[in-house]
């Protein structure tokens, strides 16, 4: 069943994406046909960049490996760069279409248009090399929050939440290692990762021997860590023993009490699957937890935030959305989840949604900064 679920989505997202670069294809075959061999050179170079993103996937599941790295690295700009020449493709289709009826523009001559195309493609790149930059600024914001509930020790407890690092191809150790510089400069109490910690498909990962320095982090409360969506992508069974392997404290529909008194709350990603295998509701996996003592949830996806006001847990974190990471997709996923990114507070509990640490796909953000998020917890 599962199977055939992936399959259907598998066709429609490379229907959607087939489309999408077809129609690329023909308006830019109308611009770069200025000769007969700028053609030739176009089709190729079109088809070739096009498919580099599905061909460098498949590469990184079956045979890993720098070459499949690069190819995987080019392709996935490529989806920054579909995204926004189709946008500045369909703008120029609609005045294109006002001038069919009212006719305020001049001819023009096909070196005309090729300049033209010339000056979308170039606009189109200074966005994208500018997104890349901006996505490797890691902004971290710190966020003061007051739980009326008691703790024993400090009545002051520093959070420091990540989430959505999509460790592999594309973010290796470089990155990991700037994580692990802020949290040593931040120096939190409790470390929480709420998942997608990979990018999918473990192979990559193991090959780089990712993760590791994750280790390396040292908090008076610990390291705790959760599932996402990408850790099922790429097959929960090969991904969590490795996360594991590199002592990553897991917490899977899970509920731990910390030396100070919080309870610590991991809850399964959604996309564990349906039945038996669905995650716990929150009102089951919190039935034995003491209300007097403060309840901090991690849930990667923000679905449903009323279920958590509902329990009057104290804090909920997630990620997941990104933020949309490349605008304007933050409409949709402003449209999907009642809280895309930011804080929100619905009767006691507290909501955070984070923009996410890393990036799907290609490392472009557009709108939005990657960042790490410090709460500093007053419990009175």
């Amino acid at each position: 069943m599962r199977s055939l679920s992936f399959l259907i989505f598998f066709s429609i997202v490379m229907l959607i994406y087939t489309s999408a670069n077809y129609y690329l294809y023909v308006r830019g075959l109308q611009v770069f046909s200025i000769s007969q061999p700028a053609k030739k050179w176009y089709i190729f170079i079109f088809w070739t960049v096009a498919f580099l993103f599905i061909a460098g996937s498949v590469l990184e599941r079956t045979a890993t490996s720098a070459f499949s790295e690069w190819v995987y690295r080019i392709g996935s700009f490529w989806i920054a760069y579909m995204l926004y020449l189709g946008m500045a493709v369909v703008l120029i289709d609609i005045v294109r279409i006002f001038n069919y009826f009212i006719h305020f523009l001049p001819s023009f001559t096909e070196v005309m248009k090729f300049r033209m195309g010339l000056v979308v493609v170039s606009v189109v790149s200074l966005i994208v090399i500018a997104s890349h930059i901006n996505a490797l600024w890691i902004n971290v914001k710190e966020i003061p929050l007051t739980i009326h509930k008691k703790v024993s020790g400090s009545s002051e407890v520093k959070v420091l939440m990540v989430s959505d690092l999509h460790l592999g191809a594309l973010i290796g150790e470089r990155r990991e290692n700037r994580l692990l510089k802020i949290i040593q400069k931040q120096k939190p109490d409790l470390v929480l990762l709420c998942g997608d910690l990979v990018d999918g498909e473990i192979a990559p990962v193991l090959r780089k021997n990712l993760g590791r320095h994750i280790q390396e982090i040292k908090t008076p409360l610990g390291v705790y860590a959760i599932t996402g969506n990408h850790e099922y992508i790429g097959g929960i069974e090969k991904t969590l023993p490795y996360l594991k392997s590199i002592n990553i404290r897991m917490l899977l529909d899970e509920v731990i009490t910390l030396p100070n008194g919080i309870q610590l709350v991991g809850r399964n990603d959604h996309s564990s699957g349906r039945g038996a295998n669905a995650p716990k509701l929150l009102a089951e996996l919190i039935a034995g937890t003491d209300h007097e003592k403060p309840i901090i949830v991690m849930n990667h996806q923000p679905f449903n935030l009323q279920e958590a006001a509902d329990t009057k847990v104290d804090l909920h974190l997630s990620g997941h959305t990104h933020n949309g990471q490349l605008w304007p997709v933050n409409y949709l996923t402003e449209a999907i989840f009642e809280l895309s990114w930011g804080y929100l507070k619905k009767g006691d509990t507290h909501f955070y949604v984070s923009s996410g640490f890393g990036t799907w796909g290609p490392s472009v953000r557009v709108g939005n900064r990657p960042e790490v998020v410090v709460f500093k917890l007053k419990f009175e």
